[in-house]
This record gives C-alpha cells, structure tokens and sequence, in this order.
C-alpha cells in the first residue's frame, strides 16, 4: 500500500467521523442544557488535554502528515476555536486540505527524510514510512480516540460505529 493509501484516506474518514461526533455532543448539550464549554474542556485525566485541545491535535496531525510526507509547508492552524461550530469547521478545513493532495505528491514519501520536534528541545528525524507509521499515525488516533473518549465519558451517545463514521 502506497503512502498516499495510508495516510490519506484514513484521516479523512477519521477527520469525517469527528464531525459527526461533535455534531451529537452539541446535540446532548443542547438537549440536557448543559453549556457547551463543559465538554469543551472535559478531560479523562487532569494531566490530559482537554477536548477541544484533542480534536485540534488530530486535525493538525492530518494536515502536517501529508504537507511533511509531500516536502510542502506546514498549514498554520491557530487553535482559537470555543464554539462546537468552529470545531467543525477546523475539521472540515483540514478534510479539504488534505483531501487537495494527489497520490503522485507522495512518491518518494517513504525514503523521505522527515525533521520534526516530537515536543520542546527534542528534534527527530526518520523515513517517511517509520514517521507515518510509527508516530504520525499512532498521534492522530490517539487524540481523535481521546477526544470521543472524552465525549463517551460524560455521557454522549457515541460507539466505535461513531468513531469509524459509520453511526
């Protein structure tokens, strides 16, 4: 499978599923009034981001794994957003980025060298393929996990159907 199969269809299905969730958390605020900024700032762990933080980090994941694998500049996604709304819109503005990159943009992806900081001070650089498949992959799952983890946790009516765009 070629590194355009890997990564690109998978954060868009991902990036899709996201919003639907979103789209029932609002839903559940709204039907058991409760303030959207609640679930905004809900957390598994008090060490763990927040939720919003979490769809923020998946959707900068999608969108800087494919401009990183192709040799483009990174989008600039300030996270500002505090309505379920904006949330949404983020997700549908990474979707389209990253839905513009062709598969003939990634050839040589694999064997190319990636430099990235994996958190403060600490650079890293490896292939294409072990960046896709051993960090940026695993990071995108585990915050979009987490942020409808977060959802299921306080009471949102989501299942893996949910999580795979299916529900």
């Amino acid at each position: 499978m070629s590194i355009y199969e890997s990564a690109v269809p998978a954060f868009l299905q991902i990036l899709g599923s996201l919003q639907g969730v979103i789209a029932k958390a609002e839903a559940h605020c709204e039907t058991r009034k409760i303030k959207p900024e609640v679930l905004f700032g809900a957390r598994l762990y008090p060490d763990m981001l927040p939720f919003s933080a979490q769809i923020q980090i998946a959707s900068d994941f999608a969108g800087k794994t494919c401009a990183r694998l192709t040799g483009n500049e990174l989008p600039v996604t300030p996270d500002t957003e505090q309505t379920f709304a904006e949330l949404r819109a983020r997700l549908a503005k990474t979707a389209s980025y990253v839905k513009g990159y062709q598969p003939a943009q990634f050839e040589g992806a694999e064997i190319r060298e990636i430099r990235f900081n994996a958190g403060p001070n600490n650079p890293v650089t490896m292939s294409g393929q072990r960046y896709l498949s051993h960090f940026a992959l695993p990071n995108f799952y585990f915050h979009a996990t987490t942020a409808h983890d977060i959802l299921r946790h306080n009471g949102v009516e989501i299942g893996k159907r949910d999580f795979l765009g299916l529900g």
